[in-house]
């Protein structure tokens, strides 16, 4: 392992809601804080703030990157706040010519993980380090300690490790929430991956709640009651998005109502271009040929509520807008449909982390990473969004064992096969009955097909492949030979002459 430094002074470069937060914890923890950002009213206010909570000592504006630079220790720690994309290019080339060998800089953006591989080979001619850490946790954990995912050549993040520890989040046994991710982008990949579960999860559980409030009439404080009992005990214990939920569903304005019922039913974030993790992690699971739908069905739906205009204009069209209707049950009746509904939200986030898992599981073996799956689980046992604390003891306990295994796949291990199977039954009756009242449930349907599909040996894709081989001589292989794997049949039926 390299020398760890004794790190005294960074550069936050951009010191928006994330990097602002985030120099605020690095100045609270004893550490010179020099600031950069294309507005310099976003530093000016960063800077007030910080004097009055009586860190003004520490924090320090710069408007150039040579002054930035003479400023800083050596080996110099330059950390980014920036938007993903060419923006990050744009600082590194200005960095350039200030930059020395053994220099370090951490890229706590959300940035996609081929930009980070393709400056670290830019950089390391230079000699400069290069580590793409993915940061999670929102504004308020990037002030009070976010959980992050740090990835790039070992020595460079055992040198920055100490100072990381410093602020991150810590789990309930005080354990730091941040390691080694692995290798080139490893660490922006885990974090992309990670919201793309995020996504998941909070599509599961927003299902919930409309089925909650427009199906059983239940109203925003009895949902929040009923949230409050799901992240108390059981299989959803210690789940943070539930958690938030609780708070959501009660808290009221100045006027005495409920903030959520003024809340318009769109996500941007994914069209407006400042979130890109989502689109990605999709892409990833595509490409790299993981079935992902619980992640995949949460990212349209999001897609789809984001015009909200053309909502309405199909709305018009279509003469209806499928409007939700009441489940009727008696009192005994309601309570059980409310315990089916929190084992099929159970079911779905389960399935959103193991579609995950498996579509790092196969970046890291395409791209050599080695990534320890049983790091990961330890940087999300808190200060993260996915952080879930039921799921992790489990995790934590199989991947102690078998984070580097060659195959890391859920799906293939006994003991989360049974929760699965406790999960199914309830999922199948919460998705029966939401499809007859109308109910908007993208995941958690997806993830019924998914259980469906996903340890089936007799799908509908017989008669697709006859179709294929049929127009295309595709080929296939016949039911007597073995399973096998993902390759060309060897068979062909000349179904009609050409």
């Amino acid at each position: 392992m390299a020398d760890q430094l004794d790190i005294t002074k960074v550069a936050m470069i951009g010191c928006g809601s994330m990097g602002g937060g985030m120099a605020l914890l690095f100045a609270e923890s004893d550490i010179a804080v020099m600031l950069e950002d294309p507005s310099e009213k976003t530093v000016d206010s960063l800077i007030a703030k910080a004097n009055q909570e009586g860190l003004g000592h520490r924090v320090e504006k710069h408007e150039d990157y040579k002054d930035l630079c003479e400023k800083l220790g050596s080996p110099k720690v330059l950390i980014f706040s920036l938007p993903h994309g060419t923006v990050g290019d744009s600082v590194v080339e200005g960095l350039h010519p200030f930059l020395d060998r053994g220099d370090i800089i951490i890229d706590a953006s959300n940035e996609y993980w081929q930009n980070t591989q393709r400056r670290q080979g830019k950089l390391v001619a230079q000699g400069v380090y290069y580590i793409g850490m993915g940061v999670s946790g929102g504004y308020q954990a990037a002030r009070r300690g976010p959980s992050m995912c740090p990835g790039g050549e070992e020595r460079a993040v055992n040198m920055v490790l100490p100072l990381l520890k410093k602020i991150c989040a810590k789990d309930k046994k005080g354990r730091p929430c941040v390691g080694f991710a692995g290798v080139g982008g490893a660490g922006h990949f885990v974090k992309m991956i990670h919201n793309g579960i995020e996504h998941g999860m909070m599509s599961a559980i927003s299902e919930s709640w409309q089925i909650m409030n427009a199906c059983l009439g239940m109203k925003y404080d009895a949902i929040g009651e009923e949230l409050a009992r799901w992240n108390a005990h059981g299989e959803l214990k210690g789940t943070f998005l539930v958690d938030i939920g609780v708070q959501i569903c009660k808290q009221k304005n100045r006027e005495g109502g409920h903030v959520l019922s003024t809340v318009q039913d769109k996500v941007v974030q994914d069209v407006d271009g400042s979130e890109g993790t989502g689109i990605w992690s999709n892409t990833e699971a595509v490409r790299l040929h993981v079935p992902a739908p619980t992640l995949t069905a949460a990212h349209y739906i999001r897609i789809a509520s984001a015009d909200r205009a053309q909502r309405v204009h199909a709305r018009k069209t279509i003469h209806c807008h499928f409007p939700q209707e009441k489940i009727v049950h008696s009192e005994v009746e309601r309570r059980a449909f409310l315990e089916d509904l929190r084992l099929a939200v159970y079911e779905a986030c389960l399935a959103a982390y193991i579609q995950g898992i498996n579509i790092i599981d196969k970046a890291d073996a395409e791209n050599k990473w080695g990534i320890d799956m049983g790091t990961v689980i330890q940087i999300w046992r808190a200060g993260c969004i996915i952080q879930w604390d039921a799921l992790a003891d489990m995790l934590e306990e199989h991947f102690n064992v078998h984070g580097t295994d060659e195959n890391r796949n859920l799906l293939f291990e006994s003991k989360f096969a049974d929760e699965l199977n406790k999960g199914f039954a309830p999922l199948k009756k919460v998705v029966g009955k939401g499809v007859e009242v109308n109910a908007v449930i993208p995941s958690l349907s997806a993830t019924l097909e998914y259980m469906k599909y996903a340890a089936n040996t007799f799908l509908p894709t017989s008669f697709y492949e006859a179709e294929l081989d049929y127009f295309g001589k595709h080929m296939f292989d016949l039911k007597s030979e073995p399973a096998g794997e993902a390759i060309t049949g060897k068979h062909h039926f000349e179904w009609k002459p050409a």
